[in-house]
Protein backbone atom coordinates (compact mmCIF):
# COMPACT_ATOMS: atom_id res chain seq x y z
CA UNK A 1 0.00 0.00 0.00
CA UNK A 2 3.28 2.05 0.40
CA UNK A 3 3.73 2.13 -2.91
CA UNK A 4 0.55 2.31 -4.11
CA UNK A 5 -0.30 5.85 -2.79
CA UNK A 6 2.31 7.35 -4.81
CA UNK A 7 1.42 6.14 -8.47
CA UNK A 8 -2.38 6.88 -7.52
CA UNK A 9 -0.51 10.79 -7.27
CA UNK A 10 0.99 10.69 -10.04
CA UNK A 11 -1.95 9.44 -12.02
CA UNK A 12 -4.26 11.52 -10.78
CA UNK A 13 -1.28 14.62 -11.36
CA UNK A 14 -1.43 13.41 -15.20
CA UNK A 15 -5.20 13.05 -15.61
CA UNK A 16 -4.94 17.00 -14.13
CA UNK A 17 -2.27 18.23 -16.35
CA UNK A 18 -4.19 15.95 -19.40
CA UNK A 19 -5.35 18.53 -22.45
CA UNK A 20 -8.83 18.81 -22.34
CA UNK A 21 -10.14 18.72 -26.70
CA UNK A 22 -12.80 21.10 -27.28
CA UNK A 23 -14.57 20.55 -30.88
CA UNK A 24 -16.73 22.44 -33.08
CA UNK A 25 -18.50 20.67 -35.78
CA UNK A 26 -19.29 23.19 -37.97
CA UNK A 27 -19.57 27.08 -37.86
CA UNK A 28 -23.12 29.19 -36.73
CA UNK A 29 -22.96 32.07 -39.44
CA UNK A 30 -20.30 32.15 -42.28
CA UNK A 31 -19.14 35.09 -44.86
CA UNK A 32 -17.27 34.66 -48.03
CA UNK A 33 -15.83 37.42 -50.18
CA UNK A 34 -14.90 35.50 -53.21
CA UNK A 35 -11.53 37.46 -55.29
CA UNK A 36 -10.47 36.23 -58.67
CA UNK A 37 -7.59 34.44 -60.68
CA UNK A 38 -5.93 37.57 -62.64
CA UNK A 39 -3.76 35.32 -64.21
CA UNK A 40 -6.69 33.47 -65.94
CA UNK A 41 -7.46 36.04 -68.40
CA UNK A 42 -10.88 34.86 -70.31
CA UNK A 43 -10.54 31.10 -69.73
CA UNK A 44 -13.32 29.40 -68.89
CA UNK A 45 -13.85 28.51 -65.08
CA UNK A 46 -12.10 24.64 -64.23
CA UNK A 47 -13.31 23.54 -60.93
CA UNK A 48 -10.82 21.01 -61.10
CA UNK A 49 -8.00 23.57 -60.91
CA UNK A 50 -9.34 27.35 -59.36
CA UNK A 51 -6.80 29.70 -59.33
CA UNK A 52 -8.50 32.53 -57.38
CA UNK A 53 -9.10 32.27 -53.83
CA UNK A 54 -11.45 33.16 -51.02
CA UNK A 55 -11.73 35.34 -47.70
CA UNK A 56 -13.63 32.95 -45.10
CA UNK A 57 -14.92 34.20 -41.68
CA UNK A 58 -16.84 31.91 -39.83
CA UNK A 59 -18.44 32.51 -35.92
CA UNK A 60 -18.63 29.61 -33.98
CA UNK A 61 -20.04 29.30 -30.56
CA UNK A 62 -17.59 27.38 -28.15
CA UNK A 63 -16.83 26.35 -24.58
CA UNK A 64 -13.28 26.34 -22.92
CA UNK A 65 -12.16 24.37 -19.49
CA UNK A 66 -10.25 25.93 -17.22
CA UNK A 67 -6.46 25.92 -18.12
CA UNK A 68 -5.10 24.51 -21.13
CA UNK A 69 -7.25 23.17 -24.07
CA UNK A 70 -7.17 21.84 -27.74
CA UNK A 71 -9.82 24.06 -29.74
CA UNK A 72 -10.61 22.05 -33.08
CA UNK A 73 -12.27 23.81 -36.03
CA UNK A 74 -13.54 21.36 -37.99
CA UNK A 75 -15.15 21.71 -41.60
CA UNK A 76 -13.05 24.76 -42.58
CA UNK A 77 -12.29 24.21 -46.31
CA UNK A 78 -9.32 21.87 -47.43
CA UNK A 79 -7.55 24.66 -49.00
CA UNK A 80 -7.20 26.67 -46.08
CA UNK A 81 -3.73 28.34 -45.87
CA UNK A 82 -3.04 28.17 -41.90
CA UNK A 83 -0.89 30.72 -41.75
CA UNK A 84 -3.80 33.15 -42.38
CA UNK A 85 -5.79 32.40 -40.03
CA UNK A 86 -6.91 34.64 -37.21
CA UNK A 87 -9.14 33.38 -33.98
CA UNK A 88 -10.56 36.70 -32.44
CA UNK A 89 -12.70 36.66 -29.44
CA UNK A 90 -10.26 35.04 -26.92
CA UNK A 91 -7.85 37.56 -26.41
CA UNK A 92 -4.50 36.55 -25.28
CA UNK A 93 -5.62 33.14 -24.87
CA UNK A 94 -4.29 31.66 -28.69
CA UNK A 95 -1.10 29.74 -28.17
CA UNK A 96 -0.23 28.10 -31.20
CA UNK A 97 -2.52 27.07 -34.30
CA UNK A 98 -2.35 23.60 -36.59
CA UNK A 99 -3.64 22.06 -39.37
CA UNK A 100 -4.47 18.59 -39.33
CA UNK A 101 -3.78 17.08 -42.72
CA UNK A 102 -4.40 13.40 -41.61
CA UNK A 103 -8.27 12.57 -42.35
CA UNK A 104 -10.19 10.20 -41.91
CA UNK A 105 -9.99 7.31 -44.75
CA UNK A 106 -10.04 3.17 -44.69
CA UNK A 107 -6.15 3.33 -45.22
CA UNK A 108 -5.31 6.07 -42.40
CA UNK A 109 -7.36 4.08 -40.12
CA UNK A 110 -6.39 0.30 -40.41
CA UNK A 111 -2.61 2.22 -40.10
CA UNK A 112 -3.41 3.53 -36.83
CA UNK A 113 -5.15 0.25 -36.17
CA UNK A 114 -1.59 -1.67 -37.04
CA UNK A 115 -0.91 -4.60 -34.79
CA UNK A 116 -4.32 -3.81 -32.54
CA UNK A 117 -7.29 -6.02 -32.45
CA UNK A 118 -10.87 -5.19 -34.37
CA UNK A 119 -13.94 -6.77 -34.14
CA UNK A 120 -14.25 -9.16 -37.77
CA UNK A 121 -17.70 -9.56 -38.37
CA UNK A 122 -18.36 -12.32 -41.56
CA UNK A 123 -21.99 -13.17 -42.97
CA UNK A 124 -22.30 -15.85 -45.09
CA UNK A 125 -23.89 -15.64 -48.85
CA UNK A 126 -25.63 -19.05 -48.69
CA UNK A 127 -27.41 -18.83 -45.10
CA UNK A 128 -27.18 -15.43 -44.16
CA UNK A 129 -25.23 -16.81 -40.69
CA UNK A 130 -23.41 -13.81 -38.90
CA UNK A 131 -20.07 -14.65 -37.21
CA UNK A 132 -17.95 -12.75 -35.38
CA UNK A 133 -14.10 -12.66 -33.72
CA UNK A 134 -11.23 -11.36 -33.02
CA UNK A 135 -8.31 -9.57 -35.63
CA UNK A 136 -5.24 -8.79 -35.70
CA UNK A 137 -4.15 -6.13 -38.15
CA UNK A 138 -0.92 -7.43 -39.06
CA UNK A 139 -0.26 -5.72 -42.86
CA UNK A 140 -1.34 -2.68 -44.44
CA UNK A 141 0.68 -1.89 -47.55
CA UNK A 142 0.08 -4.74 -50.26
CA UNK A 143 -3.01 -6.09 -49.08
CA UNK A 144 -4.91 -6.16 -45.57
CA UNK A 145 -3.17 -9.37 -43.47
CA UNK A 146 -5.58 -10.26 -40.48
CA UNK A 147 -4.47 -12.76 -37.54
CA UNK A 148 -7.39 -14.73 -36.66
CA UNK A 149 -7.36 -17.90 -33.78
CA UNK A 150 -7.87 -19.62 -37.37
CA UNK A 151 -4.07 -18.53 -38.69
CA UNK A 152 -2.82 -15.61 -40.70
CA UNK A 153 -5.57 -14.28 -44.20
CA UNK A 154 -6.02 -11.75 -46.53
CA UNK A 155 -9.14 -9.54 -45.88
CA UNK A 156 -11.73 -10.16 -48.28
CA UNK A 157 -10.29 -13.78 -49.65
CA UNK A 158 -12.28 -16.29 -47.86
CA UNK A 159 -15.65 -15.67 -50.22
CA UNK A 160 -17.73 -14.50 -47.38
CA UNK A 161 -19.12 -10.87 -46.79
CA UNK A 162 -16.85 -9.33 -44.10
CA UNK A 163 -16.69 -6.23 -42.04
CA UNK A 164 -14.32 -4.75 -39.43
CA UNK A 165 -15.54 -2.86 -37.11
CA UNK A 166 -13.28 -0.50 -35.05
CA UNK A 167 -13.60 0.79 -31.26
CA UNK A 168 -13.18 4.68 -31.94
CA UNK A 169 -11.69 6.47 -34.16
CA UNK A 170 -7.88 6.68 -33.30
CA UNK A 171 -6.70 10.51 -31.74
CA UNK A 172 -5.17 12.40 -34.85
CA UNK A 173 -7.18 11.43 -37.68
CA UNK A 174 -10.60 13.69 -38.50
CA UNK A 175 -13.36 12.96 -41.05
CA UNK A 176 -13.08 17.10 -42.03
CA UNK A 177 -10.58 19.20 -42.75
CA UNK A 178 -9.90 21.10 -39.69
CA UNK A 179 -7.96 23.46 -37.68
CA UNK A 180 -6.67 23.26 -34.32
CA UNK A 181 -5.68 25.85 -31.50
CA UNK A 182 -3.98 25.78 -28.16
CA UNK A 183 -5.44 27.88 -25.40
CA UNK A 184 -4.98 28.60 -21.86
CA UNK A 185 -7.75 30.52 -20.23
CA UNK A 186 -7.72 31.45 -16.66
CA UNK A 187 -11.65 30.24 -16.26
CA UNK A 188 -14.75 28.34 -17.78
CA UNK A 189 -15.71 30.70 -20.57
CA UNK A 190 -18.69 30.49 -23.18
CA UNK A 191 -18.28 33.02 -26.39
CA UNK A 192 -18.79 33.33 -29.65
CA UNK A 193 -15.37 33.29 -31.96
CA UNK A 194 -14.47 34.02 -35.10
CA UNK A 195 -12.47 32.07 -37.49
CA UNK A 196 -10.84 34.06 -39.94
CA UNK A 197 -8.82 32.63 -43.34
CA UNK A 198 -7.94 33.07 -46.81
CA UNK A 199 -8.50 29.85 -48.58
CA UNK A 200 -7.94 28.15 -52.26
CA UNK A 201 -9.87 26.87 -54.65
CA UNK A 202 -12.25 29.54 -55.52
CA UNK A 203 -12.95 31.68 -58.79
CA UNK A 204 -15.28 33.78 -59.99
CA UNK A 205 -16.49 36.11 -63.32
CA UNK A 206 -19.06 37.29 -64.99
CA UNK A 207 -21.22 35.88 -67.74
CA UNK A 208 -23.22 38.36 -70.05
CA UNK A 209 -25.98 37.76 -72.10
CA UNK A 210 -26.76 40.27 -75.02
CA UNK A 211 -29.54 41.03 -77.20
CA UNK A 212 -29.11 42.83 -80.62
CA UNK A 213 -31.90 44.64 -81.35
CA UNK A 214 -33.25 44.21 -85.17
CA UNK A 215 -31.94 47.47 -86.24
CA UNK A 216 -28.25 46.30 -84.58
CA UNK A 217 -28.19 49.65 -82.75
CA UNK A 218 -28.75 48.81 -78.69
CA UNK A 219 -28.27 46.29 -76.84
CA UNK A 220 -29.81 44.74 -74.13
CA UNK A 221 -26.92 43.53 -71.43
CA UNK A 222 -27.60 41.12 -68.67
CA UNK A 223 -24.92 39.33 -66.66
CA UNK A 224 -24.35 36.68 -64.00
CA UNK A 225 -22.02 36.41 -61.72
CA UNK A 226 -20.70 33.14 -61.70
CA UNK A 227 -19.17 31.52 -58.17
CA UNK A 228 -16.98 28.61 -58.48
CA UNK A 229 -15.89 26.79 -55.52
CA UNK A 230 -13.67 23.75 -56.65
CA UNK A 231 -12.92 23.04 -52.68
CA UNK A 232 -14.69 19.16 -50.67
CA UNK A 233 -16.13 21.67 -48.48
CA UNK A 234 -19.44 23.67 -49.00
CA UNK A 235 -20.32 27.05 -47.63
CA UNK A 236 -23.81 26.70 -46.51
CA UNK A 237 -26.16 29.93 -46.05
CA UNK A 238 -23.03 32.30 -46.80
CA UNK A 239 -22.57 36.30 -46.89
CA UNK A 240 -21.24 36.12 -50.01
CA UNK A 241 -19.10 39.17 -51.78
CA UNK A 242 -16.96 38.86 -55.10
CA UNK A 243 -13.89 41.72 -56.04
CA UNK A 244 -13.08 42.84 -59.02
CA UNK A 245 -10.21 43.76 -59.62
CA UNK A 246 -6.16 42.80 -59.36
CA UNK A 247 -4.56 42.54 -56.10
CA UNK A 248 -1.22 41.70 -55.76
CA UNK A 249 -0.79 38.28 -53.73
CA UNK A 250 2.03 35.35 -54.35
CA UNK A 251 -0.25 32.16 -54.28
CA UNK A 252 0.53 29.30 -51.98
CA UNK A 253 -0.23 26.03 -52.09
CA UNK A 254 -1.11 23.78 -49.65
CA UNK A 255 -1.12 20.33 -49.57
CA UNK A 256 -4.55 18.61 -49.33
CA UNK A 257 -5.25 16.50 -46.46
CA UNK A 258 -3.87 12.56 -46.42
CA UNK A 259 -6.28 10.06 -47.39
CA UNK A 260 -5.60 6.81 -48.33
CA UNK A 261 -7.18 4.27 -50.06
CA UNK A 262 -6.39 0.64 -49.29
CA UNK A 263 -5.58 -2.25 -51.84
CA UNK A 264 -7.62 -5.72 -51.07
CA UNK A 265 -4.92 -8.55 -52.47
CA UNK A 266 -5.94 -12.21 -52.49
CA UNK A 267 -3.55 -15.35 -53.32
CA UNK A 268 -4.60 -17.05 -56.80
CA UNK A 269 -7.37 -19.22 -56.09
CA UNK A 270 -9.73 -18.56 -59.12
CA UNK A 271 -12.25 -18.62 -56.86
CA UNK A 272 -12.83 -14.66 -55.46
CA UNK A 273 -12.73 -13.17 -58.77
CA UNK A 274 -16.68 -12.54 -59.08
CA UNK A 275 -16.78 -10.69 -55.99
CA UNK A 276 -16.99 -7.38 -55.51
CA UNK A 277 -13.31 -5.86 -53.62
CA UNK A 278 -15.33 -4.12 -51.00
CA UNK A 279 -15.66 -3.71 -47.13
CA UNK A 280 -17.35 -1.97 -44.80
CA UNK A 281 -15.81 -0.74 -41.81
CA UNK A 282 -17.96 0.54 -38.91
CA UNK A 283 -16.42 2.88 -36.08
CA UNK A 284 -18.22 2.13 -32.47
CA UNK A 285 -17.60 5.32 -31.55
CA UNK A 286 -19.20 7.29 -33.80
CA UNK A 287 -21.05 4.99 -35.44
CA UNK A 288 -20.37 5.84 -39.56
CA UNK A 289 -19.72 3.31 -41.94
CA UNK A 290 -16.75 3.59 -44.25
CA UNK A 291 -17.26 1.82 -47.63
CA UNK A 292 -13.39 0.56 -48.52
CA UNK A 293 -12.95 -0.32 -52.19
CA UNK A 294 -10.34 -1.84 -54.33
CA UNK A 295 -10.13 0.85 -56.51
CA UNK A 296 -10.79 4.63 -57.33
CA UNK A 297 -13.80 5.61 -58.60
CA UNK A 298 -13.42 8.92 -60.22
CA UNK A 299 -16.47 11.67 -59.01
CA UNK A 300 -19.15 12.18 -61.35
CA UNK A 301 -18.75 15.86 -63.14
CA UNK A 302 -20.50 17.94 -61.34
CA UNK A 303 -23.87 19.68 -62.24
CA UNK A 304 -24.07 22.47 -64.84
CA UNK A 305 -24.63 25.81 -62.78
CA UNK A 306 -27.68 26.37 -61.63
CA UNK A 307 -28.62 30.55 -61.47
CA UNK A 308 -29.78 32.32 -57.99
CA UNK A 309 -33.16 33.64 -59.16
CA UNK A 310 -35.29 36.18 -57.01
CA UNK A 311 -37.09 38.63 -58.43
CA UNK A 312 -34.95 42.04 -57.85
CA UNK A 313 -32.07 39.52 -56.00
CA UNK A 314 -29.06 41.33 -57.44
CA UNK A 315 -25.69 41.83 -56.51
CA UNK A 316 -24.91 45.41 -55.09
CA UNK A 317 -21.84 47.36 -56.23
CA UNK A 318 -19.38 49.53 -54.39
CA UNK A 319 -16.20 50.49 -54.43
CA UNK A 320 -13.44 48.94 -51.72
CA UNK A 321 -9.79 51.36 -52.57
CA UNK A 322 -8.58 50.28 -55.72
CA UNK A 323 -11.38 47.80 -56.45
CA UNK A 324 -14.84 47.23 -56.63
CA UNK A 325 -16.74 44.89 -54.76
CA UNK A 326 -20.42 43.26 -55.49
CA UNK A 327 -22.47 42.29 -52.72
CA UNK A 328 -25.29 39.88 -52.75
CA UNK A 329 -28.26 40.96 -50.80
CA UNK A 330 -29.29 37.91 -49.44
CA UNK A 331 -27.59 34.57 -48.14
CA UNK A 332 -26.56 31.91 -50.45
CA UNK A 333 -25.14 28.19 -50.50
CA UNK A 334 -21.83 27.97 -52.37
CA UNK A 335 -21.93 24.00 -52.29
CA UNK A 336 -18.20 21.86 -53.13
CA UNK A 337 -17.24 21.62 -55.65
CA UNK A 338 -20.29 23.44 -57.69
CA UNK A 339 -20.42 26.61 -59.94
CA UNK A 340 -23.14 29.64 -58.17
CA UNK A 341 -24.71 32.42 -60.02
CA UNK A 342 -26.20 35.28 -59.34
CA UNK A 343 -27.68 38.55 -60.98
CA UNK A 344 -24.70 40.90 -61.05
CA UNK A 345 -26.06 43.70 -64.14
CA UNK A 346 -29.36 44.91 -65.91
CA UNK A 347 -28.59 47.41 -68.53
CA UNK A 348 -31.46 47.38 -70.83
CA UNK A 349 -30.70 49.89 -73.67
CA UNK A 350 -27.26 50.16 -74.36
CA UNK A 351 -26.15 51.79 -77.31
CA UNK A 352 -23.57 49.86 -79.79
CA UNK A 353 -22.42 50.91 -83.33
CA UNK A 354 -21.94 47.27 -85.16
CA UNK A 355 -18.90 47.48 -87.21
CA UNK A 356 -16.79 44.85 -89.43
CA UNK A 357 -12.77 45.37 -88.13
CA UNK A 358 -9.61 43.98 -90.48
CA UNK A 359 -6.38 44.28 -88.93
CA UNK A 360 -4.42 44.20 -92.78
CA UNK A 361 -1.36 42.48 -93.29
CA UNK A 362 1.69 43.17 -95.45
CA UNK A 363 1.11 40.99 -98.48
CA UNK A 364 -1.28 39.60 -100.42
CA UNK A 365 -4.11 38.20 -98.54
CA UNK A 366 -8.07 36.94 -98.78
CA UNK A 367 -10.44 36.09 -95.66
CA UNK A 368 -13.58 37.35 -94.19
CA UNK A 369 -14.16 40.04 -91.26
CA UNK A 370 -14.76 40.27 -87.80
CA UNK A 371 -17.71 41.80 -86.32
CA UNK A 372 -17.12 44.08 -83.16
CA UNK A 373 -19.74 45.89 -81.17
CA UNK A 374 -18.38 49.33 -80.08
CA UNK A 375 -19.62 51.82 -77.09
CA UNK A 376 -18.23 53.60 -74.55
CA UNK A 377 -19.14 53.00 -70.89
CA UNK A 378 -21.25 55.86 -70.48
CA UNK A 379 -24.35 56.85 -68.83
CA UNK A 380 -25.05 58.71 -72.32
CA UNK A 381 -24.79 55.34 -74.15
CA UNK A 382 -26.67 53.52 -71.37
CA UNK A 383 -23.45 52.10 -69.77
CA UNK A 384 -21.90 54.11 -67.23
CA UNK A 385 -20.59 51.40 -64.16
CA UNK A 386 -17.56 49.48 -64.41
CA UNK A 387 -17.67 46.03 -66.06
CA UNK A 388 -16.07 43.20 -64.70
CA UNK A 389 -14.42 40.92 -67.16
CA UNK A 390 -16.43 37.94 -68.77
CA UNK A 391 -18.04 36.18 -71.41
CA UNK A 392 -20.26 37.04 -73.66
CA UNK A 393 -22.82 35.51 -75.66
CA UNK A 394 -24.72 37.78 -78.32
CA UNK A 395 -28.48 36.93 -79.59
CA UNK A 396 -30.46 38.30 -81.78
CA UNK A 397 -34.66 37.18 -82.95
CA UNK A 398 -35.03 36.06 -86.31
CA UNK A 399 -38.63 35.42 -87.67
CA UNK A 400 -39.67 35.48 -83.57
CA UNK A 401 -37.31 33.16 -82.74
CA UNK A 402 -33.97 33.80 -80.39
CA UNK A 403 -31.24 33.00 -82.53
CA UNK A 404 -27.27 32.82 -81.25
CA UNK A 405 -25.43 35.57 -83.16
CA UNK A 406 -21.77 34.84 -81.50
CA UNK A 407 -19.70 35.11 -78.56
CA UNK A 408 -17.21 37.17 -77.32
CA UNK A 409 -15.73 38.31 -74.20
CA UNK A 410 -15.77 41.76 -72.41
CA UNK A 411 -12.27 42.91 -69.85
CA UNK A 412 -12.31 44.60 -67.02
CA UNK A 413 -13.86 48.13 -68.09
CA UNK A 414 -14.03 51.38 -66.01
CA UNK A 415 -16.21 54.47 -66.39
CA UNK A 416 -15.84 56.06 -69.30
CA UNK A 417 -13.56 53.45 -71.12
CA UNK A 418 -14.24 52.18 -74.51
CA UNK A 419 -16.25 48.61 -74.84
CA UNK A 420 -15.26 46.73 -77.53
CA UNK A 421 -16.75 43.46 -78.28
CA UNK A 422 -15.13 40.92 -80.67
CA UNK A 423 -18.24 38.48 -81.12
CA UNK A 424 -18.12 36.78 -84.76
CA UNK A 425 -16.58 36.59 -87.90
CA UNK A 426 -18.48 38.28 -90.86
CA UNK A 427 -18.08 35.25 -93.86
CA UNK A 428 -20.56 37.09 -95.98
CA UNK A 429 -17.89 40.13 -95.91
CA UNK A 430 -14.66 39.57 -97.47
CA UNK A 431 -11.55 41.29 -98.18
CA UNK A 432 -8.59 40.76 -100.56
CA UNK A 433 -5.48 42.45 -100.97
CA UNK A 434 -2.97 42.42 -103.95
CA UNK A 435 0.66 43.97 -103.46
CA UNK A 436 1.70 45.88 -106.56
CA UNK A 437 5.50 45.63 -106.24
CA UNK A 438 6.11 47.73 -109.50
CA UNK A 439 6.40 50.53 -110.28
CA UNK A 440 5.00 52.06 -107.14
CA UNK A 441 4.74 49.33 -104.47
CA UNK A 442 0.87 50.17 -103.82
CA UNK A 443 -1.47 47.88 -102.22
CA UNK A 444 -5.28 47.79 -103.30
CA UNK A 445 -7.64 46.36 -101.01
CA UNK A 446 -10.53 45.12 -102.22
CA UNK A 447 -13.64 44.36 -100.16
CA UNK A 448 -16.86 43.15 -101.06
CA UNK A 449 -20.26 42.73 -99.46
CA UNK A 450 -23.18 40.09 -99.92
CA UNK A 451 -25.24 41.08 -97.62
CA UNK A 452 -28.29 43.35 -98.37
CA UNK A 453 -27.67 45.97 -95.92
CA UNK A 454 -24.71 48.29 -95.95
CA UNK A 455 -21.72 47.71 -93.66
CA UNK A 456 -19.47 49.43 -92.32
CA UNK A 457 -15.39 48.56 -92.30
CA UNK A 458 -12.81 49.84 -90.04
CA UNK A 459 -9.55 49.04 -91.33
CA UNK A 460 -6.13 49.39 -89.39
CA UNK A 461 -3.10 50.24 -91.23
CA UNK A 462 0.67 50.46 -89.98
CA UNK A 463 1.63 53.57 -88.69
CA UNK A 464 3.96 54.56 -92.12
CA UNK A 465 0.73 53.37 -94.36
CA UNK A 466 -0.48 56.64 -96.37
CA UNK A 467 -3.32 56.53 -98.68
CA UNK A 468 -3.36 57.08 -102.48
CA UNK A 469 -6.65 58.75 -102.40
CA UNK A 470 -9.96 58.93 -101.15
CA UNK A 471 -9.64 60.80 -98.02
CA UNK A 472 -7.20 60.70 -95.53
CA UNK A 473 -5.71 58.22 -92.26
CA UNK A 474 -6.50 58.93 -88.60
CA UNK A 475 -3.68 57.60 -85.99
CA UNK A 476 -5.40 55.72 -83.03
CA UNK A 477 -3.85 53.25 -80.77
CA UNK A 478 -1.07 52.60 -82.34
CA UNK A 479 -2.64 52.31 -85.92
CA UNK A 480 -3.66 54.26 -88.86
CA UNK A 481 -7.67 54.13 -89.34
CA UNK A 482 -9.78 54.44 -92.07
CA UNK A 483 -13.39 53.54 -92.26
CA UNK A 484 -15.10 52.43 -95.28
CA UNK A 485 -18.40 51.76 -96.14
CA UNK A 486 -19.27 48.95 -98.50
CA UNK A 487 -22.75 49.34 -100.20
CA UNK A 488 -25.04 46.04 -100.08
CA UNK A 489 -24.43 43.56 -102.72
CA UNK A 490 -21.71 45.59 -103.67
CA UNK A 491 -17.67 46.02 -103.22
CA UNK A 492 -15.64 49.05 -102.27
CA UNK A 493 -11.49 49.56 -102.36
CA UNK A 494 -8.91 51.27 -100.83
CA UNK A 495 -5.34 52.22 -102.21
CA UNK A 496 -2.97 52.64 -99.70
CA UNK A 497 1.41 52.76 -99.59
CA UNK A 498 3.11 51.64 -96.58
Amino acid sequence: MRFLAPLMALGLAAQANAQAIVTSPAPDRVAVTVYRDSDRGLQPLNLGWLGGYALVSETRRVSLPPGESELRFEGVTSGIVPQSAIVTGLGEAVLEKNRDARLLSPGALLDAYLGERLTLRRTSRATGAVRTQDAIVRATADGIVLQTADGFEALRCTGLAETLIAPAVPAGLSAKPTLSVRVRSPQAVERDVTLSYITNNFDWQADYVGDLSPDGRTLKLFAWMTLANGDDTGLADADTNAVAGKLNRERVWVPQGESRPIALNCWPSGTTSDIPQEVTMVSQESGEYIVVTGSRIAAPPPPPPQPERGGDVMAQEERLGDVRLYRVPISVTVAARSQKQIALLRQPAVKVESLLRLRAPQGNFESPLERVLVTSNRAAEGLGLPLPAGKLALFGIRQGRRVLLGEGSIDDHTIGEKVEIRVATASGVRAAQVHERQPTGDRLLTLTNDSPQAQTVEIELPLEARAIRGGRLVKRDGWMLRRVRVPANGTAQLRYRA
